[in-house]
């Protein structure tokens, strides 16, 4: 794998500078790209394919590949009898890491795949704690679980517990130690594939209202979070624009207008109507302006986000605690995933379908799944906190329950029918994920601006 390891790493290399450096590094990259697909077609052992799948998609240039690798993938999936090698496979990593990309891209591919790893007693073998890679693989796949899969549940915890342990042996290869560690922040299945100005300049919202947060940077690393592909300029450029928007609409309510001011703009979005601005304060106006603007093809998404946003400044100004699952039910909608989802789905698809139109207007459950993930955390613990009457750390413990569970339900859409296509879906996995990285240090409204940066220019 040394071989495809340098291909890929130079191709890799070569991607990032070929803005800069002109056509004569575009004909490299595009001689790098014909060599891949040569390997992929030409190398005969699977676990090598595998290998280099994984490769390519860590490096966040599989893109380039898709029909390869689907190629490559169905054609190990069908002419081979996977019962048959997998109970005869005695390599933990190479059966994770051939669950993990089946999964991944869509493949049914049972659980007990991992049941020779198990002792008669059902429990997992003691003796696969001496293979850290193969724990470390197993771990990663474990992540790709959907509903009812217990073993699966099982290996999660067993292998945390006991990769935790292992990084505590001084001989442990650093590489290793350094993947171990990282892994055990937040899995790769939950991590961001990976890390416009002259609109928001435009709009001048960030200085006519002063107390709206200037979150640009931030706002495009959601976006570049959600869709990092090349050919998606112009989603992401989009989305960029919606999501700052979302954020000064969200502050407006949260902290800056008063009861009756927010009822009025939630009328005026409502009514969509222009005239309405005679009625609005002056900072009203000119978000208003901006909003109507820049989305007035999709008034009745806002309306839906405007109308979350009131009954949350509702339940503020009259001291109310919602249930729990009242507040979840109404914060799906809130936290913008929704929203952003549905413009998403207008920039790119084609064709579009009444099916996938209408699952968008109900607000199919894979967004609902990924609102659920995006979630406010600390309000949700406090409502359930209050009604459960429980400790802070037992509502922590149930919230990472149910975006556990949210992102089973979320793997099982990859596996099923649906009416969206691949670059949807993508898209709203994605738009987990990224809150997944934004929120790992608290709210993404406290983390450090030092932190941020580090990661946008890390990601670019």
């Amino acid at each position: 794998m040394t071989e495809v390891g340098s291909l890929v790493g130079t191709y890799a290399l070569f991607e990032s500078r070929v803005v800069r450096l002109g056509e004569s590094y575009t004909r490299r990259a595009d001689t790098l790209k014909r060599d891949i697909r040569r390997m992929l077609d030409q190398v005969e052992e699977p676990l090598n394919k595998f290998q280099l799948i994984d490769t390519l998609q860590r490096l966040g240039i599989s893109y380039h590949f898709e029909v390869e690798i689907k190629r490559t993938l169905e054609r190990i999936h069908s002419n081979t009898n996977k019962s048959d090698r997998w109970n005869k496979e005695a390599d933990l990593y190479a059966i994770a890491l051939e669950f993990r990309l089946y999964r991944q891209h869509g493949f049914d591919v049972p659980q007990d795949v991992f049941n020779s790893f198990k002792d008669e007693a059902g429990n997992f073998k003691l003796c696969i704690c001496e293979d850290t890679r193969g724990m470390l693989y197993l771990y990663e796949a474990s992540y790709l679980s959907i509903r009812g899969e217990g073993l699966l549940d099982e290996a999660r915890h067993f292998t945390a517990k006991h990769l935790t342990e292992s990084l505590k042996d001084q001989k442990m290869d650093q590489n290793l130690a350094t993947f171990v560690s990282h892994a055990l922040e937040l899995p790769l299945h939950w991590r961001m594939p990976r890390l416009e100005a002259r609109w928001w300049k435009g709009t001048g919202l960030g200085e006519k209202l002063s107390f709206a947060r200037d979150m640009l940077m931030e706002n495009f690393f959601w976006t570049v979070g959600i869709n990092f592909e090349p050919q998606l300029q112009y989603t992401r450029r989009m989305t960029t624009r919606l999501i700052s928007l979302i954020t000064v609409i969200d502050d407006i309510y949260d902290v800056y207008g008063t009861l009756e001011e927010l009822e009025l703009f939630t009328n005026a979005v409502e009514r969509w109507d222009i005239n309405e601005l005679d009625r609005l304060p002056d900072f009203m106006k000119i978000c208003f302006f901006a909003l109507y603007n820049s989305s007035n093809e999709m008034a009745y998404d806002w309306t839906d986000l405007c109308r979350a946003y009131l009954l949350e400044a509702t339940w503020y100004h009259k001291g109310y605690t919602p249930a729990f699952e009242e507040y979840i039910e109404n914060a799906s909608i809130s936290v913008g995933a929704p929203l952003t989802l549905v413009h998403a789905y207008n920039s790119f698809a084609n064709p579009m379908t009444k099916e996938a139109l209408d699952c968008l207007d109900k607000h199919s459950d894979i967004i609902r799944w990924s609102s659920i993930i995006i979630g406010d955390s600390p309000k949700s613990t406090q409502c359930y906190m209050n009604e459960i009457s429980c400790s802070e750390e037992e509502a922590r413990r149930y919230i990472k329950h149910l975006i556990s569970e949210a992102w089973k339900k979320i793997n099982e859409g990859r596996v099923s029918d649906s009416p969206f296509n691949g670059i949807f879906i993508d898209t709203a996995i994605n738009l987990a994920r990224t809150a997944q990285c934004m929120y790992q240090l608290g709210d993404d409204r406290g983390i450090d601006d030092d932190v941020t940066k580090e990661r946008v220019l890390s990601l670019l």
